[in-house]
């Protein structure tokens, strides 16, 4: 189970840093609204409670990719998620790290965030390859319409769906995290990285460092 909104737990709150200023929540004025009320997957339409749209600058040079939004939080005060906020990449550990990932690197105001499917599938299962077929031409629009240089993925299946458009087939996700692939039928370079519920596990196994971790990623970066 992995996206934007699916905390693991462990580590997160470690992440935030005493003392240290927290991420801005996005303005949902600035969400990137593709089709209102979209009923292409009716197990969808039935277990969300809201459309997670990709938010941001129009004209950011980074898109952030997760897989969906997880159930969410509706009783937290600001980040409630996806799910409930109508806005991607908004929980309060998962999308919290991964904006702040993003700022320390010096792009907090120049990403886009979005999902592979825009809608909570229940019980926080995987989204179905039909789900993520359907979904994938509000991907397309999302990356026509921002035209960012880079397209960041969060884990392996928010990659695998972005690769798909390339006829691409994932193997072996951590074989390629952090080695970007030329994506010319988007227009873009496809950067996976690690899901950030699952970060501190996956970089002892890749033998990385925080630090090598982050310099890996920020030289791909425009």
């Amino acid at each position: 189970m992995t996206g934007d909104d699916r905390d693991g737990g462990g580590g997160d709150d470690a992440d935030d840093g005493v003392g240290r200023p927290d991420v801005d929540h996005p303005d949902p004025d600035d969400r990137l609204v593709l089709e209102e009320g979209c009923t292409r997957c009716p197990a969808l339409v039935e277990s969300r409670t809201r459309i997670s749209w990709g938010n941001g600058p129009p004209d950011a040079s980074v898109l952030v990719v997760g897989e969906a939004p997880g159930a969410g939080d509706p009783a937290a005060d600001v980040w409630r998620g996806g799910n409930h906020t109508g806005c991607a990449y908004t929980s309060r550990h998962s999308g919290r790290r991964v904006r702040r990932l993003m700022a320390d690197l010096g792009y907090g105001d120049d990403c886009v965030y979005t999902n592979a499917v825009k809608c909570h599938p229940e019980g926080n299962r995987d989204p179905t390859d039909e789900e993520l077929a359907n979904c994938r031409g509000h991907l397309r629009a999302e990356l026509t319409a921002v035209d960012p240089a880079v397209a960041v993925t969060t884990g392996k299946h928010a990659t695998a769906t972005l690769l798909a458009f390339e006829g691409i087939e994932l193997d072996g996700f951590l074989d390629g995290v952090c080695e970007p692939v030329d994506c010319p039928t988007l227009g873009v370079t496809c950067l996976p990285i690690l899901h950030p519920s699952y970060r501190e596990v996956w970089l002892s196994r890749l033998d990385l460092s925080e630090a090598e971790y982050r310099d890996r990623i920020a030289a791909e970066l425009p």
